[in-house]
């Protein structure tokens, strides 16, 4: 053998050993950016994270392409939310489980809430039902808590332990808990009422003592129809209950929010309950979140 097709066979070889050394890297594959920051933060090097559902987007809506299926597929974990709020992508997570894909679902592992009496308006929807399962769990820093304790040991079962990196984590939620509270603590306990863009604040107001007065889209998910009788109801109950702020958020027809806060005299607020600021941090996310419903509410 000539020195040059040696050096071709050994060339060969070296690329074969790097492609496989990449390929045993583990991919973790997360719905949405939210839920995705916190697995990241906790597994940090150990594995590629990659999420579907852009930040920014909204995941009720979204729906999977080519690519993302073929991601989804390939995966070593997939984590889902759960409880409907990855509408469009359902179909394809489903698949992807029954096909063997091994899958992680956050709701299976909190208190779920469900719509109570007297919340949002009569609307007919099946979403604002009493008793209909709210998806919305990563407004309560506890809930996630307990969704990132429940995580480890299923990504220790597929080769990663991130056991320190999930026990910062859940030391870090559990700090941020008191620190929302305390941001909170400003807020009278007669003015603790949320009118919101759409029923996403309720484990939020389950955690930190506010009673949910209705949504300008009384559903679960920002694909409901809003009518001029319930938006006329709604503006009713807002100047019954004297509510201070109205809270729009991602999904909200801002034009409905302006006639709603014009009509009411009430200053019209916006909130990010589901996209992350620009540090990619969930911490960040969700003092932001506290501290304008404090500026709005106190």
């Amino acid at each position: 053998m000539s020195l040059a097709a040696l050096l071709a066979v050994l060339a060969g070889c070296g690329a074969g050993a790097s492609a496989t050394g990449s390929g045993d890297e583990k991919t973790i594959v997360v719905t949405y950016s939210i839920l995705g920051s916190l697995v990241s933060e906790a597994v940090g090097n150990l594995a590629k994270v990659v999420v579907m559902i852009p930040n920014g987007s909204d995941p009720h809506e979204w729906e999977s392409s080519a690519r993302d299926i073929e991601q989804l597929n390939s995966a070593d974990l997939i984590v889902r939310n759960g409880l409907g709020l990855e509408g469009g992508m359902t179909d394809a997570l489903d698949r992807a489980e029954k096909q063997g894909v091994a899958t992680f679902v956050a709701s299976d592992h909190v208190t779920i809430r469900t719509v109570g009496e007297g919340e949002g308006l009569p609307t007919g929807d099946p979403d604002q039902e009493v008793g209909a399962q709210d998806p919305h769990l990563w407004m309560d820093p506890l809930a996630v808590r307990d969704v990132m304790e429940a995580l480890g040991p299923v990504l220790k079962k597929r080769g990663i332990d991130a056991s320190k990196g999930v026990a910062t984590v859940v030391d870090g939620l559990n700090h941020l808990n008191q620190t929302v509270s305390d941001l909170l603590a400003v807020i009278p306990e007669d003015d603790r009422k949320l009118v919101t863009g759409h029923e996403s604040l309720g484990y939020f107001a389950q955690r930190y003592g506010f009673k949910l007065v209705g949504a300008l889209i009384p559903s679960l998910t920002t694909q409901a129809d809003v009518s001029a009788q319930q938006l006329s109801k709604l503006a009713a109950k807002i100047r019954d209950e004297r509510v201070k702020a109205i809270f729009t958020e991602l999904g909200t027809p801002p034009q409905v929010a302006r006639a709603i806060g014009a009509e009411t005299g009430v200053k019209v607020i916006e909130l990010g309950t589901h996209n992350l600021p620009s540090d990619g941090r969930y911490s960040t996310f969700l003092i932001d979140n506290a501290k304008k419903i404090a500026a709005g509410l106190a």
